[in-house]
């Protein structure tokens, strides 16, 4: 089972921070490269405690679906979202966010497995890994980006 872990240190207050990344508008912004869009669920706002979301969008060349559920939140300090249907056998998703003197750090610990035996083992070593941590930093660049600069405000005003 694949573990990609990562850091990112935000200027920026750990409310704002926290409230971004459970964003689905700031979520749709950072993967317009994937055309994904929230199609059932909670479609727009902020993910709470026990909401779901449906995403759709294409990835490896096949449009695909991804609901995610909200499992656990400690408002502005973690929250998990874990996989409920989709492509993979497992996905959870566990952000922490912690308060230093200039800012906040951001630490991701994403999960997940694929089905298909061996053969998923193998794509997940050699390719799928890669391609979701490179997904993950896209989204921590996007979050930092709205929230060291007045754009936050779009989003959460």
């Amino acid at each position: 089972m694949p573990l990609i872990h990562l850091t990112t240190v935000i200027h920026a207050p750990m409310d704002r921070v926290f409230d971004l990344s459970r964003s689905i508008t700031l979520h749709k912004r950072s993967m317009e490269h994937n055309k994904e869009e929230a199609v059932k669920g909670r479609t727009s706002g902020l993910m709470e405690y026990d909401d779901t979301v449906t995403w759709r969008a294409k990835h490896l060349n096949k449009v695909r679906l991804l609901t995610m559920k909200m499992t656990a939140m400690q408002k502005h300090h973690y929250f998990c979202d874990e996989m409920l249907e989709g492509d993979f056998s497992f996905i959870r998703h566990e952000h922490f966010f912690r308060e230093i003197e200039n800012g906040t750090v951001v630490i991701d610990k994403f999960e997940f497995g694929t089905p298909y035996g061996r053969m998923g083992r193998w794509f997940e070593r050699l390719y799928l890994k890669k391609y979701m941590k490179r997904l993950l930093q896209l989204r921590n660049k996007i979050i930092k980006e709205y929230a060291e600069s007045e754009k936050w405000r779009v989003i959460l005003d």
